[in-house]
């Protein structure tokens, strides 16, 4: 048993993964997620998953998939694939994988794509950081004092 999204009636395996995907849709692609979201739960942005998944579980279809999710996922290079390699949108257009991640990549803009590289630099730098042990937070703070002091140094040489 599951639930079909409402604006896509793509699967979701319980209540908390349909708030999970009609909020992060609605939020990354401002599309027919969020106006659905807009209509039928009024303030849906000041809900957690748990409290949203308690208002659209009961305005989603019921739904008995032949496969329970996990099982149709499977693990290759470190990725999730799905055994399909297409995908349905609301439309009914069937669009490749691959397609869709290149398509959504081209289509970001160029601030959104800075955010993004940076996002997944400091990720890399904080994992970095746990593998060695260390303390990102005091390593932080170590070199933002340390830029702070030689910005003092260098008002304090340009004032004499």
């Amino acid at each position: 048993m599951g639930y079909a999204c409402p604006v896509c009636e793509a699967p979701q395996q319980d209540a908390a993964h349909l708030a999970d995907h009609l909020a992060f849709t609605a939020i990354v692609h401002h599309d027919d997620h969020e106006s659905w979201l807009e209509e039928h739960v009024g303030d849906w942005g000041q809900y957690g998953t748990d409290d949203l998944a308690e208002i659209v579980v009961e305005l989603a279809t019921s739904v008995k998939y032949d496969q329970v999710f996990e099982d149709t996922v499977h693990r290759q290079h470190g990725r999730q694939m799905h055994d399909s390699s297409h995908h349905t949108t609301s439309a009914g257009d069937e669009v490749e994988i691959g397609t869709m991640t290149e398509t959504m990549e081209t289509q970001m803009d160029e601030e959104t794509q800075t955010v993004i590289n940076e996002a997944r630099k400091l990720t890399a730098q904080m994992i970095h950081t746990e593998d060695e042990g260390g303390d990102a937070t005091n390593d932080e703070k170590t070199d933002a004092r340390e830029r702070l002091a030689n910005k003092s140094d260098d008002s304090a040489d340009s004032t004499e």
